[in-house]
């Protein structure tokens, strides 16, 4: 369900912001993205900060904090002070962290707040054109056979990672994962054909497909993307009734006081629905669903269980994130 923006709501919010945000003279917000440049978070950040600096009169500017599935930059947030100067734009990677804690890591969503959830979109499995492997029921045939496959996933332990052990057990083989510190450097590899296939949020190859330098062997989501309608879904091929979706969002120091949360998801949504980030955002194939706090959480909370699971299936363990 999207969420509305009525006049009356965003002259409260800014009124209530005007103690909060507007009286720290316009110091500059800092939106950490916990993964390197050039995958499908940083993608959605780079097209939405833009306009979120615009709706909150302030200066945004993105940090990229890769490293260990995200945990480094999810830690600089809860390190920062809670007063609406840093925000943390990130994947369900965050959700997957936290069904799989590592020692001395975690737990993270008591220690953040829910902002917007601003975005969702499939996953791809992407080759390279001579990989070998040019469809769906080749990828399926090859783990079937036993014969290693190689595919790259943005970390282990990330969102990524857990679509690709679930579409394995809907094809009755698993891969052998190749970690990396994002989604950008992985794609530098199944380009050069290093890799049998990655898995990737299909923003960030979507270029690469459209320009023949990829092969997309299927998208995650149930349905086709309207952004890509010549990639079928795995669910139509073979997989039927496989739907994994990622999402982006915004996300803010727990304690951050209720006026200012209030006043970045009033200007977090403006800024979603903005007509040239929406159709950034649509031509780069992602869903722009805007849902507001109380409905990203409880989104937080059911990936977190379906994660899980999904550990628990396969015998991950907090040493394999």
């Amino acid at each position: 369900m999207t969420d509305k923006l009525p006049r009356r709501a965003l002259l409260a919010a800014s009124l209530l912001a005007a103690p909060a945000v507007h009286a720290q003279q316009r110091t500059t917000i800092r939106a950490i993205v916990p993964f390197p440049p050039g995958g499908g978070v940083d993608g959605f950040a780079r097209a939405f900060v833009p306009a979120l600096s615009a709706a909150l009169g302030q200066n945004v500017v993105i940090e990229n904090i890769g490293g260990a599935a995200s945990r480094v930059g999810n830690q600089a947030v809860l390190r920062a002070a809670a007063d609406g100067n840093t925000l943390l734009i990130t994947n369900d990677t965050l959700a997957a962290v936290e069904a799989l804690p590592v020692p001395g890591s975690g737990p993270f969503l008591p220690g953040l707040a829910p902002i917007l959830l601003g975005v969702s979109a499939p996953h791809t499995v992407v080759t390279h054109p001579r990989s070998g492997i040019t469809d769906a029921a080749g990828y399926a045939a090859r783990l079937r056979s036993g014969r290693p496959v190689n595919v790259g996933v943005p970390g282990l332990g990330t969102s990524h990672h857990f679509a690709s052990e679930l579409l394995g057990q809907a094809l009755g083989g698993r891969p052998e994962h190749i970690a990396y510190r994002g989604g950008g450097p992985l794609l530098v590899d199944v380009l050069g054909g290093t890799l049998d296939a990655g898995v990737v949020t299909l923003s960030a190859a979507i270029e690469h497909i459209r320009a023949g330098r990829l092969v997309s062997l299927g998208v995650t989501s149930k349905n086709r993307s309207p952004a890509a309608p010549d990639i079928p879904s795995f669910s139509e091929t073979v997989a039927p009734g496989f739907d994994v979706e990622t999402w982006i969002g915004v996300l803010a120091p727990a304690a951050t006081p209720a006026p200012i949360q209030a006043a970045l998801y009033t200007a977090s949504l403006a800024a979603l629905r903005d007509p040239a980030v929406t159709q950034r955002l649509t031509g780069l194939g992602f869903d722009t669903p805007g849902l507001g706090p109380a409905a990203f959480g409880t989104l937080l909370r059911e990936t977190v269980a379906r994660f899980a699971a999904v550990a628990g299936a396969v015998g991950l363990r907090p040493e394999d994130a």
